[in-house]
């Protein structure tokens, strides 16, 4: 398609004047998802408690053309992400799109694992995207518009030895995702999930050769995916494309889980 074509520059401002906060969104992941919303015309909170990550990523969506506003804010700590909320709010008028994107692993297997890496886990992911999902909630309820989208993983549909905390926090927010859905759908708001499966990010490099390998041999498509693979899925869930979808969790995996 010609890039003058009129259904070309319909799509790349598909959220023009649009609002959205992406948590997480220093990492590979987060920033993915940050430039691609961006770049279809989102402004952006860009939060993450490594703040000079989050300015790296607030600098390349200006960059872009697009507003940005920076929350070094702990998605675990329900007063500051209100706080983050309010402060777009003020400087925008409106919070139309939540990505819950921020997560951590303190992998160990379930007999050595201590209540510290069980309760770290639990509370960044878990209790962040109850967090997050709560500050959004009431103004996107007053405006009659919303679309939170959640990144749960496979692991939280699979299992996965020696990640007994980040399964189960990963399966608790494709349930909360669903409730969600059921709660707000009066009020036109939207919540779906997306489950990534093997995503080539500082994580994952970290991997040892076989353990990369054997993730490889389960995937059909042969490949990890990319952050953009994951960032691609998300825009799509908050365009007007996905108007008629909710309470939906769509794997980006290569096939892995069918």
């Amino acid at each position: 398609m010609a890039e003058g074509h009129p259904a070309h520059k319909r799509r790349a401002a598909m959220l023009e004047g649009r609002v959205a906060i992406v948590t997480g969104a220093g990492g590979g992941i987060g920033s993915a998802i940050a430039r691609r919303l961006a770049s279809s015309g989102a402004k952006i909170v860009v939060n993450d408690l490594d703040e000079p990550a989050a300015q790296a990523v607030a600098a390349e969506v200006e960059a872009l053309g697009r507003e940005a506003m920076v929350n070094a804010g702990s998605v675990a700590d329900l007063a500051a992400m209100e706080a983050m909320v309010a402060g777009a709010l003020e400087r925008w008028g409106t919070v139309d799109i939540m990505v819950n994107n921020a997560g951590i692993t303190r992998d160990s297997l379930l007999l050595k694992m201590t209540e510290e890496q069980w309760d770290l886990v639990i509370a960044v992911h878990l209790r962040g995207a109850f967090c997050c999902t709560k500050a959004v909630t009431r103004p996107m309820m007053k405006q009659r518009y919303g679309r939170i989208i959640n990144v749960a993983s496979v692991v939280g549909v699979m299992g996965s030895p020696g990640q007994a905390n980040y399964s189960a926090a990963k399966g608790g927010i494709i349930a909360l995702t669903k409730t969600t859905a059921r709660e707000l759908a009066g009020r036109n708001i939207t919540c779906n999930a997306v489950a990534p499966g093997f995503i080539e990010t500082r994580m994952t490099e970290a991997l040892g050769p076989a353990v990369r390998e054997e993730y490889l041999s389960r995937i059909p498509l042969g490949r990890p995916g990319l952050p953009e693979d994951v960032a691609n899925v998300i825009h799509f869930l908050a365009s007007p494309d996905a108007d008629y979808i909710t309470g939906q969790v769509i794997h980006i995996d290569g096939g892995m889980v069918m």
